[in-house]
């Protein structure tokens, strides 16, 4: 029954956000057929953002009118959202219409909203109900919200999206002139083939462009495989709630709770202390010294809450492709991947290895964050960052995002652990600061990105870097 109840668990947490980050994945694709084009990422940052009204509404709800929101039908009515709109994907998502005299892709911003929505809100939703569960099983929720990044990730990799190859284009319209003496001015020799040429003449000229690859099956078949993901994710909420041992062990789990916190106790009761009985109003006030730290310890975790998540969901995802694509598409596509993989096994580890100490949570945070320093320092030095060329800056590239995802998933588990045992309010504003750190991290980067253009694209096959 355990282990059902861990099957049931994993399988629920990954329809947190399994939709967005399957549309994220299918965007090499996406891009080469719709008019946006590569500014299409763009617009659905700030689509995806206006989403949080979700979340918002709820907490504010929670907040001013508790109990009007029934948890259960909420959450079934997200993933039944969510599961009609990657079906209406599968079919829409190439639909265009004409607006102020030009084609937009008015059917995918509509139903991205929707995905967005669903995903935003499953914050708050997910995480306050999975407090009626044991603390272990929150564990196994945040493993599945890891393999809602991984399992789109691998079905995007099985169906080749985004894979490119470096083929000989002849361009013939931006050729150099030949001199006198048949020799091209400014343009290596290895590039021009052996043809003949005449003093003024034009000769063409052979160079290496990235083509993308035709995908193994289109994205219809990969909307429908993220439709299955989300009915299997509604099925097992479903069966979630008819396995009543579950709330059974979240009662006694609830009782032992409640003799940690044996310091709350009715007024006039008397606590014993080491020098004999303690008074009421000698007990009010040891249980006031005791609430300041603990606010303060909340507020600390809360702030570790939206920086955390303010850097994994919103900061170093705009800049991925930035730091990894002059180092060539096999360290692109590792990178992306074996980051994906690295969330849902640190979120297994934190099963066997838990510590939820703040300062060792600190000082993971800091190496996590020192590794997201130097992504961000290779996507602002793109195209042409350290040990570009080498096998070495592959490896280092690969390296860096792997550990930056493993530390920082760990932090964000811990970090849910620690706010589920403290109450289930707690688990609620928990959400809302995951949503508060991802809104902040997408606002940051949007004008440096789409603005302000700091980061150049590269392209590996025709990429020429000073030794």
């Amino acid at each position: 029954m355990a282990f059902l109840i861990h099957l049931l668990v994993c399988v629920f947490g990954t329809g947190s956000w399994v939709a967005i980050n399957g549309l994220w994945v299918e965007l090499p694709l996406l891009v080469t057929e719709l008019p946006e084009g590569w500014y299409l990422p763009s617009y659905l940052t700030v689509v995806i953002q206006l989403a949080n009204v979700g979340p918002l509404l709820v907490t504010l709800l929670h907040r001013f009118r508790p109990g009007c929101l029934p948890e259960v039908p909420i959450i079934f009515t997200v993933l039944s959202v969510g599961t009609v709109a990657c079906t209406c994907f599968a079919f829409l998502w190439n639909v265009t219409s004409w607006v102020q005299g030009r084609p937009h892709s008015v059917a995918f911003m509509v139903l991205t909203f929707f995905l967005a929505l669903v995903d935003c809100t499953s914050s708050v939703t997910f995480l306050p109900f999975m407090s009626q569960l044991p603390t272990c099983y929150l564990t196994t929720f945040f493993v599945g919200e890891g393999l809602s990044g991984l399992l789109p990730a691998l079905v995007a990799l099985a169906q080749g999206s985004g894979l490119t190859a470096c083929i000989n284009v002849t361009d013939t319209t931006l050729s150099p002139v030949t001199n006198g003496s048949g020799s091209t001015q400014g343009v290596p020799s290895t590039l021009v083939p052996a043809v003949t040429s005449f003093p003024g003449m034009s000769a063409p000229v052979v160079r290496l462009e990235s083509r993308h690859l035709p995908a193994h099956f289109p994205p219809r078949v990969f909307f429908l495989l993220l439709a299955f993901m989300m009915v299997c994710c509604l099925a097992a909420f479903f069966l979630l709630q008819r396995q009543p041992r579950a709330l059974e062990a979240s009662v006694e789990d609830l009782l032992s709770s409640q003799l940690a916190l044996h310091c709350i106790r009715p007024q006039g009761e008397k606590d014993e202390g080491p020098m004999g009985p303690v008074s009421s109003g000698q007990g009010q006030g040891h249980l006031e010294e005791k609430t300041a730290p603990r606010l303060v310890h909340l507020a600390l975790v809360y702030t570790l809450v939206v920086f955390v998540n303010a850097l994994t969901n919103g900061v170093l995802p705009s800049v991925q492709t930035y730091s990894c694509l002059s180092y060539g598409p096999v360290a692109y596509h590792l990178a992306a991947t074996l980051s994906s993989m690295a969330n849902p096994l640190a979120s297994f580890l934190s099963m066997f290895l838990p510590n939820r100490s703040l300062p060792f949570l600190g000082v993971l945070s800091v190496l996590g964050t020192s590794f997201g320093a130097y992504n961000m320092a290779m996507a602002v030095m793109s195209p042409c960052p350290l040990l570009q060329g080498h096998w070495g800056g592959e490896v280092l590239i690969v390296a860096s995002w792997v550990l930056f995802s493993g530390c920082l998933s760990y932090v964000k588990v811990m970090l849910g652990v620690t706010l589920r045992d403290h109450s289930r309010s707690a688990l609620l504003w928990c959400g809302a600061a995951v949503q508060l750190g991802s809104l902040l991290g997408a606002l940051l980067m949007f004008p440096l990105v789409n603005v302000l253009r700091l980061f150049a694209a590269a392209d590996f096959c025709s990429l020429h870097c000073p030794a």
